[in-house]
């Protein structure tokens, strides 16, 4: 089943993130996909921007696809213009790709000007443009193109408010709606309650939020996250949980699980992002039922 009919029918989904393997990785991605063959509606493939690196998202996208997997092409907006976007989601069309979810780089909803607070709106109008172009049957030029792509398009969205969503974040919920957004991915959750009141302020939207979940393995990769990527993200509870545990895969598997049973009750769906353990997965997947 495709994911665009999944979430249509209200299927509680299960996607994870799977890296674009570097150089002739290939062959151990397929080998890890292969474990959780049946068991996950589509896998996501990030655009990987480190330096002097060079990974093929479009071509493992691909591979995905033809070995009967649903493959979701991760992609941002802020740097490319319409003809980048265009180029980008005609190679994706080429390569049979039919599932986009697109962010925001160094999306914050604070700056000094109207143009930094509002870029995410601009991105997200110009993805939409391009694909309501391609659609049409046509180029942003207006040229005719041969085929008539059509993508289930997913977007991010910032979930730490709780109840305290700001009325600007909920105006880029609502235009991205209109804009023909097909489902949100959260930020990754920890707090249950939290999300859960979040929830609430943005059920009318009526779109369906997958719920983003970090496999987190040791007290070292949670202080990295909080350092790195997010102050606090990680809460103290679940570091203190791992730094006394002898068997640190045991309970990293029942911190997820316990999270997963939550969500099942609360929104449409969990992502999973393993950060080096694809080869892994299954064992999450066990433990929570999947």
């Amino acid at each position: 089943m495709r994911l665009e009919e999944s979430l249509r029918k209200k299927k509680f989904v299960v996607t994870s993130e799977i890296q674009p393997p570097i150089g002739t990785g290939i062959q151990e991605l397929t080998r890890n996909v292969e474990r959780i063959r049946g068991r996950v509606d589509a896998l996501t493939v990030p655009e990987l921007k480190i330096e002097g690196i060079v990974a093929d998202t479009m071509g493992t996208c691909r591979s995905l696809k033809e070995q009967k997997f649903e493959p979701i092409l991760q992609t941002t907006c802020r740097e490319k213009n319409r003809i980048d976007i265009q180029e980008h989601l005609l190679r994706a069309c080429d390569a049979g790709i039919e599932n986009i979810l697109t962010f925001t780089e160094d999306y914050r909803i604070t700056g000094d000007s109207l143009q930094e607070i509002m870029f995410f709106h601009v991105d997200s109008g110009k993805l939409f443009s391009v694909i309501e172009s391609l659609q049409e049957g046509h180029d942003v030029s207006g040229k005719e193109i041969p085929a008539r792509p059509k993508f289930c398009v997913g977007s991010g969205i910032e979930c730490a408010w709780g109840k305290k969503v700001p009325d600007l974040e909920l105006k880029e919920m609502e235009q991205l709606t209109s804009l023909g957004t097909q489902f949100f991915l959260s930020t990754p959750i920890f707090d249950l309650d939290s999300f859960q009141e979040f929830m609430k302020h943005v059920e009318p939207f009526r779109v369906p939020i997958i719920a983003e979940v970090i496999l987190v393995r040791s007290v070292e990769m949670a202080l990295f996250l909080n350092k790195h990527v997010k102050s606090g993200l990680v809460p103290n509870h679940i570091i203190e949980k791992l730094a006394m545990a002898p068997d640190k895969e045991k309970v990293s598997i029942e911190i997820v699980s316990d999270l997963v049973k939550g969500l099942k009750d609360l929104c449409q769906g969990v992502h999973f992002i393993p950060i080096g353990a694809e080869d892994r997965i299954w064992k999450y997947l066990d433990a929570a039922k999947l």
